[in-house]
């Protein structure tokens, strides 16, 4: 046994070769990265794999509070919302998820990395997910049809804290930025509280879920770029619109994070959206500055609060 930060309920990999910036070993040939810092956990050579490869099984751990679960979820809808945003539901063991604001990482086969995705909401045997096609990776998304078993990592990411709400949080994102505050919102309103939902997009064809909002009893102000549909303008428009919030959590495109930044008058929660090599803080590949030093967004994020924040000086 060697060595591991990687964790799960039982993790296998036949990947024969797998590079992170922590460090390597070798064995019989092969080099190996140790996900993490070494004695983090434990890595289990349990034989060879096809073609000569190393099955390696990761025993249950939790890395830095973080618990992750290696799981398969079968879809059971895939369905396009709007133009090229797809939502999927997904069945299965989804015990690791705790909170709103965590993603999971999806296995695709042809392709080396997972994708991340937020979830947007989740219950004891189901999490559905909403997407947008951007890349050759969601594009293959796009085209999974029900029935179809996904290898899926689930629990990663810290999640928004509900506690530090208040009586009336105000809930502000952009694009697909706005389907985990759904889920967020969905538990909000469970607890008595009284929601304000500011949801932008570039125009009419790109809204979603705005009338899912209102269903679960949250005001929405809803803005778009071109003015086709509610206030036009930005996000920090509508949040003109709001009134008197006690805390703001919010999620979206880094852009609009700033703007958002600037305009609330609460202290609150930012998700942000980062480019991701493992998605659970092994590799380092989206490591951010913050007032409490470097963070990696897949595992001490994606949320930050306010406080911790700071800001990449523009060129």
């Amino acid at each position: 046994e060697i060595g591991s930060g990687l964790v799960g309920s039982e993790m296998c990999i036949r990947d024969r070769h797998l590079f992170n910036r922590s460090r390597l070993v070798s064995f019989n040939g092969p080099r190996y990265a140790l996900c993490g810092p070494a004695g983090a956990g434990t890595l289990r050579i349990d034989g060879c794999g096809r073609k000569g490869g190393v099955e390696r099984r990761y025993a249950p751990a939790a890395y830095g509070g973080m618990i992750m679960k290696q799981t398969e979820l079968t879809i059971i809808e895939n369905l396009p919302l709007c133009t090229d945003v797809y939502r999927m539901v997904l069945a299965g063991d989804t015990s690791a998820v705790t909170a709103p604001g965590q993603f999971v990482n999806l296995k695709l086969d042809g392709f080396f990395l997972r994708r991340p995705i937020s979830v947007c909401d989740w219950d004891a045997g189901r999490l559905s997910i909403i997407y947008k096609v951007v890349g050759r990776g969601t594009a293959a998304m796009a085209r999974l049809h029900p029935g179809t078993v996904l290898d899926t990592l689930t629990g990663l990411g810290n999640g928004y804290d509900l506690s530090l709400s208040g009586k009336h949080p105000l809930l502000v994102g952009g694009g697909v930025g706005v389907p985990p505050l759904y889920g967020l919102a969905k538990r909000l309103i469970a607890q008595g509280k009284r929601v304000t939902a500011v949801i932008g997009f570039e125009h009419a064809d790109n809204i979603l879920l705005a009338d899912d909002f209102r269903a679960l009893g949250a005001s929405v102000i809803l803005t778009t770029a071109d003015g086709s549909v509610g206030i036009r303008g930005f996000v920090t428009n509508g949040m003109a619109e709001a009134g008197e919030y006690t805390y703001l959590y919010t999620c979206g495109p880094e852009p609009m994070l700033r703007a958002v930044y600037d305009a609330c008058r609460t202290s609150g929660q930012f998700s942000f959206e980062e480019r991701m090599g493992c998605g659970f803080g092994a590799c380092m590949g989206c490591t951010c500055e913050t007032t409490h030093g470097s963070k990696r967004v897949c595992k001490d994020g994606p949320v930050f609060t306010k406080e911790e924040i700071l800001w990449p000086q523009q060129p």
